[in-house]
């Protein structure tokens, strides 16, 4: 067989790659495909003389040999029934392969998914699997590729690494590969695991990585390769300060941890960084806890370089920190500084004292005192990553949200088709239809704009809300989006502060491209400090990265599918937090059968007093909070009860690619039955999806 042969014998194998894979069998021309494929190969092998092949054979052809010998002398009869009837039907249709009809389609695409399941798996099987997998192997895609078999599985608590046990194959099925390709350095893949074998049913075809090294950086104990669970936490390298990947090297009796691309980096033992200090620096090997000169911190996550004469010490990772920027805590940009000047400094992020000998942050203006630590203003969360020296400051182009037409009359970007007039009326009567377009809630008490043509109604606080919009919680800049509707899929359509839905309401949402934060009005208009009714003391938004606090009013962690776990916290010794959700509740409101205001109670914890919600008419804890009415009138309502489905009458949104509708539910004999729990619905509007009603987007989502 000459060179072009096996060249092409090779090419035809490699069509064949994707027989192995069954998502490729999910295809309408999968069927033809392979046939034609086997009969060219059929054709090919045939007009070989394979007994004059060279010795010795290339494992691929030493393969193929073994393939065809086996299969010239295999008794059909004997083998299992799927492969049989797979095998007699290629073999009658090796002539018809334009023209295969649908049943004998649908009866091959069965039956190759029959044989995948056989146990044993038969050798005619197994050596096709060894043929498919050489071939991949030499494919120059893969071929470079190192291949990663961590047999170590590691959990994250508590900031810390526990070794959990050892790293199972996720398919007991020989050859039932799935591969996937990571990039640790560079544009380029270079290395790849499988996650259904771990690397034991193709341990000679791949380079593989070493699964124990000694690293100079930790020469004491051997470091291994580990695989952490799933997992949305975890830490940083201890060499590089970037995120662990879902593999890496690891000590577990030091609790070292750094990532597969540094292994290979070159050992600095000195550097240069005159931005930083004007002497070189050299590596200090030992994890000793000194603090760092540049933030202020003993931390030994990461190594420390060092110059004795003049006591100055720095981590690896500070040498990245900006020296210009600007942060959402505050309005000027701020700059690093190696020490502050005398006097009693408090971080503007964690509100914590700043030591006035280890560099930080603080505000480039003559006269504005705001400081900052290093690690603090560098956070995710506040900093947006961009290094500012040396860049001209740009003003921010102002968006006015209204045009003043006349006194006491406007034209809201939201609504530029009418005009909107000021109420000022104190004296006049509740009605709970009146809603403001902006939060969706309805006019209690105070001056707003309506409409001079339609219901439009909009609060005066809401018609004056920013259009674009620095809030602490979020680095980037926000804009303000008065028309919602989306598919509502994981955290889509909910408040990246607070679990809210964003139905048909203005809100803000990033301006960065795949950023998917936003906040509701009312948790945008919450800011440090906060002065609140809970608590005694102002409340700061000093939460750590990651941290989810325990909410000190409603008792409930952060949600889990929210953007941020930031809490309001008080900065004294009390402990005491608040989540944005309770932060935004209203103090006091009105409801449509009380002629008093209603008042926001923290509960009795002595009550041994029996309420009753006058929505559902359910039991009301007196323990915990719940709307009450002051001047005697015996009026108590759930709070779920007076903010359930607050949404417009007549909007509609999309769920899984169908329309729900918002309903009117004001008559109280006529009022919808919700098609889940078939009571009826308690709220002044239902939703309602495919002709079903729901009293809430819970039944929805149930259904």
């Amino acid at each position: 067989m000459d060179s072009e042969q096996q060249t092409e014998l090779l090419l035809r194998i490699s069509q064949l790659v994707s027989f192995v894979d069954p998502l490729f069998w999910i295809s309408d021309e999968a069927t033809s495909y392979v046939v034609l494929v086997t009969s060219r190969i059929i054709d090919l092998l045939s007009s070989m003389d394979l007994d004059s092949l060279p010795k010795p054979e290339t494992k691929l052809m030493s393969l193929t040999t073994q393939t065809i010998a086996l299969f010239n002398t295999m008794d059909l009869k004997s083998q299992p029934k799927p492969l049989r009837k797979f095998i007699s039907l290629v073999s009658e249709n090796i002539s018809l392969v334009n023209s295969i009809d649908s049943a004998t389609d649908q009866k091959l695409k069965l039956l190759f998914f029959k044989i995948r399941e056989l146990e044993p798996e038969p050798e005619l099987i197994s050596l096709l699997h060894q043929i498919y997998y050489l071939v991949k192997s030499k494919d120059p895609e893969w071929e470079k590729l190192i291949s990663l078999c961590p047999q170590v599985q590691v959990s994250f608590h508590d900031g810390k690494f526990q070794v959990t046990g050892n790293v199972q194959r996720c398919s007991n099925k020989k050859r039932d590969c799935r591969f996937e390709r990571y990039k640790f350095s560079g544009e380029d893949y270079t290395h790849f695991r499988c996650s259904a074998c771990n690397g034991d049913d193709h341990d000679e075809e791949y380079d593989k990585a070493p699964l124990e090294i000694i690293h100079p950086l930790h020469p004491k104990h051997s470091l291994q390769l580990v695989l952490i669970e799933a997992s949305y936490r975890t830490r940083e390298c201890y060499c590089c300060d970037e995120d662990l990947e879902q593999m890496f090297y690891y000590c577990p009796a030091c609790d070292y941890a750094i990532n597969i691309a540094c292994v290979e980096k070159p050992r600095r033992l000195s550097v240069d960084h005159p931005k930083w200090h004007e002497h070189t620096l050299s590596l200090f090997p030992r994890k000793t806890p000194l603090t760092c000169s540049v933030c202020a911190l003993t931390h030994t996550r990461c190594p420390f370089y060092i110059c004795p004469p003049c006591d100055f010490v720095a981590h690896q990772s500070c040498f990245s920190l900006p020296r210009v920027i600007r942060i959402s805590r505050h309005h000027h940009r701020i700059s690093f500084t190696h020490s502050f000047e005398k006097g009693d400094w408090f971080c503007g992020v964690c509100r914590k004292k700043i030591d006035n000998d280890y560099g930080g942050y603080s505000c480039i203006k003559d006269g504005c005192l705001y400081g900052a630590h290093s690690r603090c203003a560098t956070r995710r969360s506040v900093w947006d990553g961009k290094e500012l020296e040396g860049e001209p400051e740009e003003n921010e182009e102002e968006l006015k949200p209204f045009v003043r037409i006349s006194d006491g009359i406007i034209q809201h970007f939201s609504h530029k088709h009418h005009h909107l007039r000021l109420d000022e009326n104190t004296d006049r009567d509740y009605d709970e239809n009146m809603e403001c377009q902006a939060c969706v809630r309805p006019i209690y008490f105070g001056n707003f704009y309506s409409c001079m043509q339609c219901d439009f109604i909009l609060h005066e606080a809401c018609a004056n809300l920013p259009r674009r919009h620095h809030h602490p919680i979020h680095a980037h800049l926000l804009t303000l989006v008065t028309e919602y509707y989306n598919v509502m899929v994981h955290r889509s359509q909910v408040c990246s502060a607070c679990p809210s839905l964003l139905r048909a309401c203005f809100f803000y949402k990033c301006d960065e491209q795949d950023c998917d934060f936003q906040l509701h009005v009312q948790c945008a208009a919450v800011s440090e400090p906060l002065v609140h009714e809970s608590h005694m003391h102002p409340l700061f938004l000093t939460s750590e990265p990651y941290e989810a606090r325990l909410c000190s009013v409603c008792k409930k962690e952060s949600w889990l599918l929210l953007s941020t776990k930031e809490t309001f916290n008080c900065i004294e010794e009390c402990d005491f937090a608040l989540c944005f959700g309770c932060a935004t509740l209203p103090q006091k409101l009105r409801y449509k059968h009380d002629k008093h205001m209603l008042t926001l109670s923290y509960g009795n914890k002595t009550s041994t007093m029996a309420y009753w919600c006058e929505v559902c008419e359910g039991y009301l804890n007196p323990k915990e909070r719940f709307y009450t009415c002051e001047e005697d009138c015996c009026v108590t309502l759930h709070i779920e009860c007076i903010f359930a489905m607050t949404m417009k009458p007549y909007s509609w949104w999309l769920f899984s690619g169908k329309k729900v509708y918002v309903l009117p539910n004001n008559g109280h004999m006529t009022r919808h039955i919700c098609f889940v729990c078939e009571k009826r619905c308690p709220h002044k509007v239902a939703i309602q999806c495919s002709g079903k009603k729901y009293c809430s987007t819970y039944c929805l989502v149930k259904d």
